[in-house]
């Protein structure tokens, strides 16, 4: 993939991570999906005071990319607010791979900039997903 364009995912989290809104943990997440026809839709976390009501960054982007009619993932960055990275959760790992293949590169940034790219089939192997006749690999 071109540096290009996992520099501008890079900056749609960053800036996206600006606006969490994370008051009970301070840790603000932001992450950015590239699509099919190369758009950017970015996201963020939004605590709640009734956990687990809140919601990652990832599925906040991968929601704004659903809204506007788009269900293909080509990558995925995630912004971590410190120098570990920032894995995303299980319920995360599941919703990327139902708009993402298993070879679809997912990229992790520190705040200073370290970067670690992992692939969708690496952070949930043996996903659930639909199948192109409707059904899904999994019982």
């Amino acid at each position: 993939m071109e540096s290009k364009i996992i520099t501008q995912l890079i900056n749609s989290a960053q800036n996206a991570q600006k606006n969490a809104h994370a008051p009970y943990s301070g840790f603000q997440v932001g992450a950015a999906v590239l699509t099919q026809d190369d758009r950017i839709f970015s996201g963020c976390n939004v605590e709640n005071a009734a956990y687990p009501l809140g919601q990652c960054a990832e599925a906040t982007a991968i929601g704004s990319m659903v809204t506007d009619g788009t269900k293909i993932i080509k990558a995925v960055v995630i912004a971590s607010p410190n120098e570990e990275l920032c894995f995303p959760c299980g319920g995360c790992r599941q919703k990327l791979a139902e708009f993402a293949e298993d070879a679809t590169p997912v990229y992790m940034v520190t705040a200073k900039g370290h970067i670690e790219k992992h692939t969708v089939g690496d952070l949930l192997p043996h996903a659930f997903r639909l199948r192109h006749d409707g059904t899904t690999d999994k019982a």
